[in-house]
């Protein structure tokens, strides 16, 4: 997965398999983190790295935050007795989160995918958690890896276990759609009431993909019934993970879900799925992410690269 460029950047559905690959390797090494170190930490992230904190967290008594609501929580919430910081670079804001925290004389946990993250000066111990090569921003490798290690119990069974799951049931499921699934104009994504965190990462990959040069909603079900379809679109593919949409919309896709499915399985085929979409868009996401990282890198004093590699 080394040799890809800015000229031939891999898919998204592409970055998923190579994931699983690389998860289910037995060379591969996971760290185990202890999420039961703190009675109430504070989980804190940008993006898609809060979200999979917030995945993680779940079942714990946790206190949610972002890059801009971080400071406010720890002001107001007096029982915060450690900080869970969640960045798969480890650099943008993360450093600056956690040198912020430092003053509180809170015990700062990174969870990253860089050895040599820029956060690691401030904090007290760090998690690596094991990564690919992978285009900026598609996090695919690095989110799923903290969800593997943390809540699965054989990271590498399960990553075979997902990735014959898309060969054998998403690869012919998709194959035998009547028509192109990136050939719409709008999405709606539903999701099963068990993996409602799992909402925003989906949307926010639309997002970084597809900017507003496509429409997009994700809902569950239940959230489903309320107003989220009054307004209708003329190309609008509806796509239902985990049962049969006899409900929603004209245009239906329903991708089948392991009967034990996991956050790691959902995420990992959700991304398949949009990877998917993607192949048979425009460019969109290579044509910009160059200048785009130019831009970002002015925004944040640090460098940052179209190409992600940490070593």
């Amino acid at each position: 997965m080394t040799d890809f460029n800015l000229n031939s950047l891999i898919d998204l559905d592409v970055c998923v398999l190579n994931a699983l690959d690389l998860f289910a390797d037995p060379k591969t090494v996971f760290p185990r983190p202890n999420l039961a170190r703190f009675k109430r930490p504070l989980v804190v992230g940008s993006g898609n790295a809060i979200a999979t904190g917030k995945i993680i967290f779940d079942d714990k008594d946790a206190v949610l935050a972002d890059e801009g609501t971080f400071q406010n929580k720890l002001d107001a919430v007096g029982d915060i007795d450690g900080v869970a910081l969640f960045s798969a670079s480890g650099g943008k804001h993360a450093p600056i989160i956690a040198e912020a925290v430092k003053p509180k004389g809170l015990p700062v946990v990174l969870f990253t995918s860089n050895p040599s993250s820029m956060a690691n000066d401030y904090v007290d111990e760090a998690y690596v958690f094991p990564s690919l090569p992978e285009p900026y921003t598609y996090n695919t490798s690095t989110y799923m890896g903290m969800m593997m290690a943390s809540l699965v119990d054989d990271p590498k069974a399960e990553a075979a276990k997902i990735r014959a799951y898309i060969k054998d049931v998403i690869d012919p499921t998709l194959a035998a759609y009547d028509k192109k699934p990136g050939g719409f104009e709008a999405y709606y994504l539903l999701v099963p009431e068990q993996f409602e965190l799992i909402r925003i990462m989906f949307a926010t990959k639309f997002v970084e993909l597809f900017g507003r040069r496509v429409a997009r909603d994700v809902f569950t079900w239940e959230q489903s019934k309320h107003a989220t379809t009054v307004v209708d679109a003329p190309s609008e593919l509806f796509i239902a993970f985990g049962r049969e949409n006899d409900s929603f919309g004209t245009d239906r896709l329903n991708i089948p879900l392991p009967d034990d499915c996991s956050y790691p399985a959902i995420m990992a085929i959700g991304y398949y799925v949009i990877g998917k979409i993607q192949a048979q868009k425009p460019a969109w996401f290579k044509q910009g992410v160059g200048p785009f990282v130019e831009r970002a890198s002015k925004l944040f004093g640090q460098t940052i690269k179209p190409l992600v590699e940490f070593k």
